[in-house]
């Protein structure tokens, strides 16, 4: 699968094009949205041609770019993820209280996003894709949505729990209910996951996703 040796840049600059701003070598989502930078040729990131669409001090994430940063960029943090790759053929959904999530559920994205760093996220996310979401007590326990998109291929993102609500299978659920829903439309699901985080990839290897490659990560930004 080619695309996914970049996809993120076939998502920002096709399918999901409408969403950003950029050049035809390097792109970005739209303030709001997460934020991620995509580079037409990662050993070439052209980060000079987006600085017109940034602000000083926004902070980014960037994969499978190595070299130095170029003047006028900083490097903050530099790690690895995992690329994984739904293999698991039909799901199984669990029983679960979902409600998709819209405008009026905004804050509570954001808040849950906030507490667990579940990865990029913004407040405009919804516009990416459907969003699930687990209510209790009047708060948001566990939410997963989609966020790229790159033809056939859909991302399954901003996977999380409420610390206090951990346990009960929540996000292993509703990603079930996410993946079913997208093999249903034809789609492919596919996901990151912190190169670090063994508690995550061992739940997305039991549910049905495998490790396609692992990619460099950075937290870029713009001085």
């Amino acid at each position: 699968m080619a695309v996914l040796d970049n996809v993120f840049w076939h998502a920002l600059s096709d399918t999901q094009r409408h969403l950003t701003l950029g050049t035809g070598n390097v792109r970005r989502y739209s303030s709001g949205l997460p934020p991620l930078l995509a580079f037409a040729d990662p050993r070439h990131p052209h980060l000079d041609e987006l600085a017109p669409f940034c602000a000083p001090g926004e902070r980014f994430y960037a994969a499978d770019w190595r070299g130095d940063a170029p003047p006028g960029w900083q490097i903050e943090l530099e790690t690895t993820m995992e690329l994984m790759v739904w293999s698991g053929g039909a799901v199984s959904e669990e029983p679960i209280e979902a409600v998709r999530l819209g405008a009026d559920h905004v804050e509570h994205m954001v808040e849950l996003a906030t507490l667990t760093k579940p990865g990029p996220f913004g407040p405009r996310n919804l516009e990416l894709g459907t969003y699930l979401g687990c209510f209790e007590q009047g708060r948001l326990a566990a939410m997963a949505g989609e966020r790229t998109q790159a033809g056939a291929l859909r991302e399954v993102s901003a996977i999380a729990t409420h610390p206090d609500f951990q346990g009960r299978g929540l996000a292993r659920k509703l990603v079930k209910r996410i993946v079913a829903n997208q093999l249903a439309r034809g789609e492919t699901p596919f996901l990151h996951v912190m190169s670090s985080n063994a508690g995550a990839l061992h739940l997305y290897r039991q549910l049905g996703f495998e490790v396609y490659r692992t990619c460099a990560v950075r937290v870029v930004a713009k001085t």
